[in-house]
């Protein structure tokens, strides 16, 4: 008897039922990709996007980067009537298209334009890994080479944020040739003087890390972001070798001098107000 009355019952885990599911609303928290905790979304925005579980450096979209770094509400899009078409007549490549402008509510994977920052004019180029993985293809291309070409003739420094899976198999050669066209624009920045802040953001890779994301006057990445050109394993397969566990790390690039620093999204504007000024010709010639 007594044993019956001080015994407990059992406790079940509750299953949120599919409709209690639905009743939160979508977007109102985010998992992080390393640490796996979560965070309020609007905790995020506020912390700039990094986990502040893990200080992981979160994937952050063009017009929220835009938001972070130039000065409030001066911002003048370039470009923005430029739409990708379908030159190799690639399987489903116009409905990925569709989907990710869509999804991004973006017309292509770079965001360009002018703005201020710390009210110094800059030309500004923003790339979007949610649009085909940043994939450069000939639009992507052609923007950035337009932004170039604007920062050369109002004669600004020109900023450019890489995000990329590098070029867009879609268009085969046609996206390899970008690699040749942005760089011999950025070729003619550095003749005139005008200084280029190449910032390396997670992830930066392929023809994106060949190009013009590795030719900046000042080379920037993101704490740990991955920077690199091939994967890890077709290189360990070419070479026959164990790669370091840091490797195509923004650490490791920066202990081998293919980078100027490392700056937390947090201090990233105030560093780029900081070399900007550092570059201004100060009392004419």
């Amino acid at each position: 008897m007594l044993k019956n009355f001080f015994h407990k019952k059992k406790r079940y885990a509750t299953i949120p039922s599919e409709r209690s599911k639905k009743d939160i609303p979508e977007g109102l928290i985010v998992k992080c990709n390393k640490c796996h905790k979560i965070t309020f979304a609007k905790e995020l925005e506020k912390n700039y996007h990094v986990c502040p579980h893990c200080d992981h450096h979160l994937t952050v979209s063009a017009p929220d980067r835009v938001r972070m770094v130039l000065d409030d509400g001066n911002f003048f899009e370039y470009d923005t009537d430029l739409i990708s078409t379908d030159p190799l007549n690639f399987e489903g490549y116009i409905n990925k298209l569709e989907k990710d402008m869509e999804k991004t509510n973006l017309n292509e994977a770079v965001v360009t334009g002018e703005g201020t920052i710390g009210g110094y004019p800059v030309v500004i180029g923003v790339m979007d890994s949610r649009f085909r993985m940043g994939s450069m293809g000939s639009v992507v291309g052609e923007k950035i080479t337009r932004a170039i070409e604007k920062a050369l003739v109002k004669q600004y420094p020109f900023i450019l944020f890489s995000a990329s899976g590098g070029a867009r198999m879609q268009e085969g050669i046609l996206s390899l040739m970008q690699m040749a066209k942005t760089s011999a624009a950025l070729a003619k920045l550095h003749e005139k003087g005008i200084l280029f802040i190449s910032v390396l953001t997670n992830p930066t890779t392929g023809g994106v890390s060949a190009s013009f994301a590795s030719l900046g006057d000042i080379n920037i990445a993101e704490p740990n972001a991955l920077i690199g050109f091939a994967g890890r394993r077709i290189i360990e397969q070419t070479i026959r070798q164990k790669l370091p566990d840091d490797f195509q790390t923004s650490e490791f690039l920066l202990k081998h001098g293919q980078l100027d620093m490392i700056v937390h999204r947090k201090d990233m504007r105030k560093t780029l107000i900081k070399l900007i000024d550092i570059h201004q010709v100060k009392g004419g010639m």
